[in-house]
């Protein structure tokens, strides 16, 4: 049976970062419940020219360049995003056009011309959903290759409980048959359920409304009929149009985050329930490394203990939990999971399974649908470093998109996966990047900021049009162009 899965892999993270110690303070918040509570170190943050796009851009051109890959031979571009930049146009589009600039001297004007690209789009899902209809187009066709992008901006309001899990970043991946890091296997578990547990909405705002609350602030009261004449006899464009209504889209989403671990949960475990079905796994004897969507670097492991509690009972082995912390009492069964998550044999298998893969996240924050493929990028390049060998390592995934739908899936760590990661230099990179103070995080935040900060990007976005058959249209551009 034909192998299929990915063989390079690349990144893009911002060269600029919020100290989660600096952030903690700020918000008068106890540093250690976001440290050793949620894992969270430091948080990347876009600077005022880069986004999805860019994004995306930088880890496409550097899979490409790193790689020795002529674009020519890349059948499909798929992206996984949640943070689109226009409602028909897709992401990758504004993504690959400035690549195709830097890579023109090489291999000629518009090298992704017979390329077929689309963004694919389920929350912190999408990526995983791009991955796995690639790896199906790989193995119905000959020597096809393909790429598939994660990239995502994760921004929550200023002072929300979702703000110091912000974050922003892409992975990059290249599927091809007999891949030199890992395989997939065919089997899927899935789960799906419509819920509202976290979604971006278009916003609705009344002109009426807002015309009338701009009149108090200037400290004046006006009428709904006062209000109506002005909009009537307005004739500028942004006030004119006909509907009533301003509709916006905003990057900061409306959830709900113990709803929403709540629905993470559930669906895994449906996921993991499906994949049962059609292919039983005992995941402590079978999986050897556990790869999660990580919305914050603990997310993973505070989720998975009642879980885990299960499989030491399906493998006989509850007894080396019992001579720790104890059996259960059902009236003390909150204190008695506390006790668990603390217990030395908890802690061992996370250091065995888990704890790899979510390194990395702890130095970046959330990147939505790239936050498993920089997962399974932490366990790499830590083993790398390390010089543990992991070929004919089965891995685990374990996916989530809010909304929500679930995957659980697997691989296996193909006789060459150090050969294209020892130029990866993950943490490396993380530990050169640049700390922003809050004041200057804030204002980036609030698109005060408009001069970039870092110098470091390759490819930025230049321009947003202003002309009216153009209105909106971003455009990129190659730095050393």
């Amino acid at each position: 049976m034909k192998k299929v899965g990915i063989d390079a892999i690349s990144f893009y993270i911002p060269s600029i970062y919020v100290g989660i110690e600096e952030l903690a303070t700020k918000r008068n918040i106890e540093y250690a419940k976001l440290n050793k509570g949620l894992g969270l170190n430091k948080m990347a943050f876009p600077d005022c020219n880069e986004d999805a796009a860019s994004f995306a851009a930088n880890a496409l051109l550097e899979l490409i360049t790193k790689n020795n890959i002529d674009p020519r031979t890349i059948g499909r571009i798929y992206m996984g995003t949640e943070s689109a930049l226009d409602s028909s146009k897709p992401t990758c589009t504004y993504a690959i056009e400035p690549v195709e600039l830097e890579l023109s001297t090489l291999f000629g004007s518009r090298c992704f011309k017979n390329c077929d690209v689309l963004d694919m789009t389920f929350a912190c899902i999408g990526a995983v959903d791009a991955l796995h209809n690639s790896v199906d187009w790989v193995a119905n066709g000959e020597n096809r290759k393909a790429v598939v992008i994660a990239s995502d901006v994760a921004k929550y309001d200023l002072e929300s409980t979702g703000e110091y899990t912000q974050g922003a970043g892409a992975v990059a991946v290249l599927i091809t048959e007999n891949p030199d890091i890992i395989s997939i296997t065919n089997t899927i578990g899935v789960a799906t359920k419509s819920v509202g547990d976290f979604f971006k909405p278009r916003r609705v705002f009344s002109k009426l409304n807002i015309i009338k609350q701009t009149a108090t602030l200037l400290g004046k009261e006006i009428s709904d009929d006062e209000a109506k004449k002005i909009l009537n006899e307005n004739r500028s464009e942004f006030w004119s149009n006909a509907n009533v209504n301003f509709e916006l889209f905003m990057e900061e989403p409306v959830f709900d985050g113990p709803y929403s671990n709540e629905c993470y949960q559930d669906r895994i475990f449906e996921a993991l329930e499906h994949f049962n079905s059609q292919k039983q796994i005992n995941i402590l004897n079978d999986w050897q490394h556990l790869i999660f969507h990580l919305p914050y670097a603990f997310q993973a492991r505070r989720m998975i203990v009642k879980k885990w509690i299960t499989w030491l009972e399906e493998n006989g082995t509850i007894h080396t939990l019992y001579d720790e912390v104890g059996k259960p009492d059902e009236h003390e069964e909150k204190n008695w999971l506390r006790l668990v998550s603390k217990s030395k044999v908890y802690h061992s298998f996370l250091a065995d399974k888990i704890v790899d893969g979510e390194k990395a996240s702890s130095e970046i924050g959330n990147m939505y649908t790239a936050s498993i493929f920089m997962s399974l990028l932490s366990l790499l390049n830590i083993s790398y470093d390390d010089n543990r060998e992991l070929s004919s390592n089965k891995v685990g995934f374990f996916s989530y998109g809010s909304g929500s739908k679930a995957k659980v899936f697997e691989g296996v760590i193909e006789k060459n996966w150090k050969q294209k990661i020892k130029s990866s230099h993950l943490f490396h990179h993380l530990e050169k990047r640049t700390e922003i103070d809050i004041e200057t995080y804030e204002n980036l935040h609030k698109n005060e900021i408009t001069k970039p900060i870092s110098k470091n990007t390759v490819i930025g976005l230049s321009h947003i049009n202003n002309e009216s058959n153009r209105l909106g249209l971003r455009e990129y551009k190659p730095n050393t162009i």
